[in-house]
């Protein structure tokens, strides 16, 4: 298998999580400002890979595969740091349930995608545009909680936290509207569900 450039940057931001955890964590000032800019360098990989892989016609299947990993690990892996190091009280309760939200909404719907190509109607589930505005409100928000972890100065944390409560209802929101979409399929009502319930059938 040839590797092409888009899915080059696609393996690049997987390894810039760990250099990003690495430093997020290291004892010297400016730590968080580091990691914040990790995040973005790491944001902005996703963008060019996915502009290349349309402007050079440079997709593969393993690129199609490994993009949307690559932005679900960033955006779990970012949210369990800020989660871990959250301080007490209501405001960290809220920080754990909204991160939970988050990636309790990806593991779902990333199944749903998974059956739901297997019936032949993965068309019916692809990225929406509330799907895009909710990343773009996550990808914000956590760039300004890094930025503000143990900051002195720019106190825009509860800004932070508030843009990541209005992603994690953007979350359930979207989350809500692929379960609408695949419903039919869910309840067997559907022609696809029909189809692959004669096949199996069939092939037993």
């Amino acid at each position: 298998m040839r590797i092409n450039l888009p899915t080059w940057l696609t393996l690049f931001r997987v390894l810039l999580l760990p250099v990003m955890v690495i430093v997020y964590y290291l004892p010297f000032r400016g730590a968080n400002l580091a990691a914040a800019v990790v995040f973005v360098l790491a944001g902005v990989t996703d963008w060019l890979d996915g502009y290349l892989a349309r402007r050079l016609n440079l997709t593969s299947a393993f690129g199609a595969f490994l993009d949307p990993v690559a932005d679900k690990l960033m955006i779990a892996v970012t949210l369990f740091l800020l989660v871990q190091s959250h301080r007490g009280g209501w405001p960290g309760i809220l920080m754990a349930v909204t991160a939970s939200i988050i990636v309790g909404r990806e593991i779902s719907v990333s199944a749903l995608r998974e059956w739901m190509a297997q019936i032949g109607a993965r068309s019916k589930v692809k990225v929406a545009f509330l799907g895009k505005l909710k990343t773009a409100m996550q990808m914000v928000a956590l760039v300004v909680l890094l930025l503000q972890h143990d900051a002195e100065t720019l106190r825009l944390y509860h800004i932070g936290e508030a843009l990541l409560v209005v992603a994690g209802i953007l979350t359930i929101w979207s989350g809500l509207d692929y379960l609408r979409a695949a419903w039919p399929s869910l309840r067997g009502d559907s022609d696809e569900v029909k189809e692959s319930e004669k096949n199996s059938v069939q092939s037993g």
